[in-house]
């Protein structure tokens, strides 16, 4: 019972208690009136009686005493009436029985009883005793009397009572409006959440508290925010090129490593490779602080130009050497791109360097590539393009590694899986997350497939451009969630399915109502969690947060993958709190050997705990890591240290 309704409910039981002290004082009081009156009517009743019958008691006239006698006792008042001679001899007697109406309860009839007085008086007729008069009131008159007093003052103890409450509930709830705003703080911080207090009571109590809780909020947040920017400093130092912001070699050969190496959902990309010429001869003839703003503005132009793709991978591999890695490029665009780039940076150049030169300053290597390329076989081609074009002087290098499909077998499959995406023929596979205590199953990642011609389910590498090419993302997404929610309402499971969904699907039309309508139309509260990748996330977190809340409306959870490694940091984790993060493969690849990708999934894993968000790791492949990622707080793993994906049945 909250304190508002304690309050409400104390000083209605006072007030009861209040009024029933009052009835039964208020009830004595009146049973004593009443009492005092039937006495004193039957007094005058005899001592009227007596001078009017005297003649007739003294002639002991039956008759006539009977008639006075009945004209009285008519009246109701009186339960008896006796007239005696001298000697008691009875002359008359009227009685009635002691009834009590039925209006008054038995229950307030015992509570008050009492017995009604009478009153006896001697008769005189001509200075001679003649006899006496007895006079009893009717009892029933008093109790009836009592119960109609009685019930007035419960109707409007009542009324009084009603319309108290409701003046003190309000006043009440006026009073302590300033503790419900201290209950959302309280429960705002237990999720982590900071919220302060802008209406500051005037009571002095509340007054304190409320000044308290606030100074509490700001100092748990400023902590939260000091561990950030620690964690954040520790990113920049490990995985940061100092100069320029951008990842350095160790962290853009973990990218790629796990973007081309350990992912089959990637499909083709193209690999931007730009070497500075001469970078030596450049820091002697402009000074070391024209060279670095050279280098600066160099890799802010590459950079720009990455965050027009999606899931780009941007870093500095050498002090001359820079990669961009873009997924599912457009041949044209990537051509027209290279062009801009080489004419922006000889403009650059230019700028800081008057001198004629021999050779050109800046080369480019482009690199085309399939699905199945790797990151040292991309990187490797990538320098022997750079040597190529240094030689040559030719600023820029295109080659490409396989082919893809070519003419009418293209055109074919891409019409073959527009048509398995639109129809619904996908084929799932699932990736268990696996807790480190006694091997629980967390949850099943789903993994997309179509089922080619011969009947073998093709990975998404084969589709997944073909698909955002022609703008099925969407119903792609949708195909998917829509047969988890089949598939769990046909299959008895205890291990909730998670399904990773795109940016593009979050914004198409209708998707919120899309989602809730078939969701509330099957049962399945807890058992399906949507993921979305960080860079998804980080691009529109204001739209994240109310998905999130719809999510959890309906009972559905909500993840962040590839956690941990987008240049922005991860401040909005405070923000969106999702259920879990998954950290990236690229961090974990040597965490059992790399004191500092121990430390910095260490950092991710308290400020994730501090926030109550659950850990887990994706993309893991031996025991050494396992182990020491348990070590670190993280409390499931995923990855191929537990197999191959299975085929959802």
């Amino acid at each position: 019972m909250s304190l508002l309704n304690q309050i409400i409910a104390a000083v209605f039981t006072v007030l009861i208690g209040l009024v029933s002290g009052t009835i039964y004082i208020m009830s004595d009081s009146s049973k004593s009136m009443l009492l005092n009156q039937l006495e004193s009517h039957s007094e005058d009743t005899a001592t009227h009686l007596g001078l009017y019958m005297a003649p007739f008691i003294a002639e002991q006239d039956a008759a006539g005493i009977e008639t006075v006698v009945n004209a009285i006792f008519d009246s109701g008042y009186y339960e008896k009436i006796s007239v005696t001679n001298f000697d008691h001899e009875d002359l008359f007697t009227a009685l009635r029985s002691p009834e009590i109406s039925d209006d008054v309860p038995r229950w307030f009839v015992k509570l008050i009883e009492f017995d009604t007085p009478y009153f006896e008086i001697e008769v005189t007729h001509a200075w001679a005793k003649v006899g006496f008069i007895t006079v009893k009131s009717r009892a029933g008159y008093a109790y009836e009397e009592l119960w109609r007093g009685t019930q007035t003052t419960l109707i409007w103890f009542i009324s009084l009572s009603l319309i108290c409450v409701m003046f003190l509930s309000t006043l009440i709830r006026l009073i302590l409006r300033p503790l419900k705003a201290i209950e959302r703080q309280a429960e705002a911080l237990a999720k982590r959440e900071y919220i302060e207090v802008t209406k500051i009571p005037k009571t002095k109590e509340l007054r304190s508290v409320v000044i308290t809780m606030n100074s509490m909020i700001r100092r748990v947040h400023t902590m939260f925010d000091e561990q950030s920017k620690n964690i954040e400093d520790l990113r920049r130092t490990a995985y940061s090129d100092e100069l320029t912001g951008l990842a350095n070699n160790r962290s853009i050969q973990a990218q790629l490593s796990d973007k081309l190496d350990n992912r089959d959902d990637e499909g083709p990309c193209a690999l931007f490779y730009l070497h500075i010429a001469n970078l030596a001869t450049i820091n002697e003839s402009l000074g070391e602080e024209n060279a670095n703003n050279l280098i600066k503005e160099i890799a802010d132009k590459l950079k720009k130009l990455g965050e027009h793709y999606m899931g780009s991978i941007i870093g500095r591999i050498s002090g001359s050497d820079f990669v961009l890695l873009i997924p599912h490029p457009d041949n044209q665009a990537m051509l027209r791109e290279v062009q801009n780039l080489i004419e922006a940076y000889t403009e650059i150049f230019k700028f800081y360097n008057q001198q004629p030169v021999d050779k050109h300053p800046i080369y480019i290597a482009i690199i085309s590539s399939d699905e199945d390329t790797s990151a040292a076989q991309i990187l490797s081609v990538a320098r022997v393009g750079i040597d190529e074009a240094v030689h040559s002087n030719n600023q820029s290098v295109h080659k490409t590694l396989t082919d893809s499909q070519a003419g009418t077998e293209f055109e074919d499959w891409k019409a073959y899986v527009a048509v398995s995406i639109n129809t619904k023929k996908l084929f799932l596979q699932y990736q268990e997350v696996i807790g480190n205590d006694e091997n629980k199953i967390i949850q099943k990642e789903l993994l997309v497939r179509i089922l080619n011609q011969a009947g073998e389910p093709c990975a998404a590498v084969r589709f997944i451009r073909i698909v955002q090419e022609l703008g099925l993302i969407d119903a792609l997404d949708r195909a998917v969630i829509e047969l988890a929610i089949t598939h769990l309402n046909t299959h008895s499971t205890s291990e909730p399915l998670t399904v990773n969904i795109s940016q593009y699907t979050l914004h198409s039309a209708g998707f919120d109502q899309w989602l809730i309508k078939i969701i509330d139309a099957k049962g399945i509260n807890g058992k399906l969690n949507i993921e979305m990748n960080e860079s998804s996330v980080l691009n529109d977190v204001d739209r994240v947060v109310s998905f999130k809340k719809l999510l959890h409306s309906k009972g559905i959870g909500f993840g962040v993958d590839n956690f941990g490694v987008h240049p922005a940091g991860f401040s909005y984790l405070y923000k969106v709190h999702p259920d879990y993060i998954k950290i990236d493969g690229s961090l974990c690849q040597q965490v059992d050997s790399n004191a500092e990708d121990k430390f910095f999934i260490g950092s991710l894993v308290t400020v994730a705990n501090s926030l109550s968000i659950v850990s887990y790791a994706e993309r893991v492949e031996r025991a050494e890591q396992v182990e020491q990622l348990k070590k670190l707080g993280i409390v499931a793993v995923q990855g191929f240290i537990h197999g191959q994906p299975k085929n959802l049945r």
